[in-house]
């Protein structure tokens, strides 16, 4: 398994549909994109925003519920992708017993992030699903250079003038 980090919740332009980021804290940082739904997009971005709701929220449920029982989640593992669907498990502790319960990644990430639990890929899964994508940095380099550019086509362009053609 790969300790991985919830890097982004996005919307993917021009479909608008919301992306989930996970990236490896180590290694060469690969990224597992996944698609997931607004609602729990929503819910994953309210619990890294801190904003508390009237009414507890699904996943706010599901973490009172396990705290009130006295378990505690291990971690969420992000395991495979079957038919163009990803898998995922939360893997909880009662007492001395483990136990592992099936759950959509966008649910088992909005609970990893109320209860700030590890969150892990399967290597295998990484290998074959996770890309690098350019850092902020890269694209602020790259950003500069093309503006540059731009520049001096404008410089170019405005100091031309017509007996330049001959």
């Amino acid at each position: 398994m790969v300790e991985m980090h919830l890097s982004a919740v996005r919307v993917e332009i021009p479909s608008n549909n919301p992306l989930l980021l996970l990236q490896e804290l180590s290694g060469s940082k690969r990224t597992l994109p996944i698609y997931i739904g607004p609602a729990e997009a929503q819910a994953i971005a309210f619990a890294q925003q801190g904003v508390e709701t009237p009414r507890p929220m699904t996943h706010d449920l599901m973490r009172d519920i396990l705290e009130e029982l006295g378990a505690r989640v291990e971690c969420i593992v992000i395991t495979e992708l079957r038919e163009r669907t990803f898998y995922s498990e939360i893997r909880i502790i009662v007492g001395t017993a483990r136990h592992s319960v099936s759950a959509r990644p966008s649910d088992a990430v909005a609970l990893a992030v109320r209860l700030d639990c590890p969150i892990y890929a399967e290597e295998e899964l990484l290998d074959a699903e996770g890309v690098i994508l350019p850092d902020d940095e890269e694209d602020e380099e790259e950003g500069a250079e093309a503006e540059e550019l731009v520049s001096e086509f404008r410089d170019f362009i405005e100091g031309i003038r017509p007996e330049d053609f001959g």
